[in-house]
């Protein structure tokens, strides 16, 4: 069973910078796609990024690209998602997921306030 800890959120002024990191736990996720996703009030989870374990491919949604980036660490077992230029519509509880065939598995999250 793998777990997965999310931490680095906080509150934060926009266009200033947050780093998100989920360490994971249980089992070597190195050959794990792992991705991020986030929750607003009153809103459905949505993506936000995704790394491939294969060959390094990432993906992002629209409302972040440019300025998320979207990194993992195979020695420490972790991604990390940095995040520049925040808006107050990236508000949200941020979610580390990890993914191996039909096997998903989600953190706890960690939250993300961006104010004016």
């Amino acid at each position: 069973q793998v777990q997965l800890v999310e931490s680095g959120g906080g509150l934060v002024q926009a266009g200033a910078s947050l780093r998100l990191s989920c360490a994971a736990s249980g089992r070597n996720v190195s050959r794990y796609d792992m991705g991020w996703f986030r929750q607003a009030p009153g809103k459905e989870r949505e993506f936000v990024a995704a790394r491939r374990w294969s060959d390094g491919m990432t993906t992002y949604a629209d409302s972040v690209k440019g300025r998320f980036t979207i990194s993992r660490d195979n020695t420490k077992n972790t991604v990390s998602l940095q995040m520049n230029s925040l808006k107050l519509e990236d508000t949200a509880m941020y979610y580390c997921r990890v993914q191996a065939a039909i096997f998903i598995h989600w953190g706890q999250g960690t939250q993300v306030t961006v104010s004016s």
